[in-house]
C-alpha cells in the first residue's frame, strides 16, 4: 500500500515501534479483512485472525455514525470471551451518505444503486476499532470525510464484473480507484481501507502502557 505508507509515514513510524512491545504477547484480530491484515501487520509482528461471528444487525438507538464503533466493539467482545488473555481486536466500516448507511451489496443490482449514490458526491467512510484484553475494553472511530469524482455506467459496471464490491461496505474499496477518481478532504486513508493505523496505535498504547510494558 505504497499511497498508504506515502500519506501516514509518521504514523506508520509510531505504530513500527509497536512490534518490540507486543512481542510474545497473544495478538487476535477479530477480522477476515485481508486489508486490515496487512495494516495490523504495520504494528504486529505475529498475531492470529479469527473473524467474529456477529449477528450485525443494529438497535434503533444507534446513530449512523455510531454503527461501525458499536460493531467493532461487539466482534471484539464476542472472540475475547473465548480468549480473555489475548489482546483482541475489532474492526467494522461503515459509509454513510445522508445520515443512510451502506453496507455491503447484496447483488449486482445493489452495489449499482450504492455506486451510482456515491458517484460525484461527498459521503462518510468511518471505521471503529476496539482492543480488549483481561475483562477491559476501549474503543473509537473516525470520520473522515471524501467524495468520487462522477462516475458513467460503463466504469461502474466494469467495476461490478470484477466481484470487488461485495466484500465492501458502500460496495467499493479506495484502493480499487486510479488516484483521483476517489479523494479524501479530511481523516486518514487507513481509516477509508478498514483499519484506521493512528488510533489503533494510541488504544494499544493505552493498554501496554497500563500494563507497565
Amino acid at each position: 500500500m505504497q499511497d498508504l505508507i506515502k500519506t501516514d509515514k509518521l504514523t506508520l513510524e509510531r505504530a513500527s515501534r509497536l512490534k518490540a512491545r507486543l512481542a510474545g504477547r497473544e495478538v487476535i484480530l477479530a477480522s477476515a479483512s485481508p486489508r486490515r491484515k496487512e495494516l495490523l501487520a504495520c504494528m504486529a509482528e505475529d498475531f492470529k485472525v479469527i473473524p467474529a461471528d456477529t449477528d450485525e444487525a443494529l438497535p434503533e438507538y444507534i446513530p449512523s455514525r455510531m454503527a461501525s464503533e458499536y460493531l467493532a466493539r461487539e466482534k471484539c467482545l464476542a472472540v475475547a470471551r473465548q480468549y480473555p488473555e489475548a489482546l483482541v481486536i475489532g474492526a467494522d466500516t461503515t459509509v454513510v451518505m445522508e445520515d443512510e448507511i451502506l453496507g455491503k451489496p447484496e447483488d449486482n443490482e445493489d452495489a449499482r444503486r450504492m455506486l451510482s449514490l456515491l458517484s460525484g458526491r461527498q459521503h462518510s467512510v468511518i471505521s471503529g476499532i476496539a482492543v480488549s484484553c483481561r475483562g477491559k475494553t476501549k474503543s473509537a472511530s473516525d470520520v473522515p470525510a471524501g467524495g468520487f469524482k462522477k462516475l458513467d455506467s460503463k466504469t461502474i459496471d466494469a467495476y461490478i464484473e470484477t466481484g470487488s464490491p461485495f466484500d465492501k461496505a458502500g460496495a467499493y474499496g479506495i484502493q480499487d480507484f486510479e488516484k483521483g477518481e476517489v479523494y479524501i478532504e479530511q481523516g486518514s486513508y487507513s481509516n477509508v481501507v478498514g483499519l484506521p493505523v493512528e488510533e489503533l496505535t494510541l488504544l494499544l498504547e493505552a493498554f501496554l502502557n497500563t500494563e507497565g510494558r
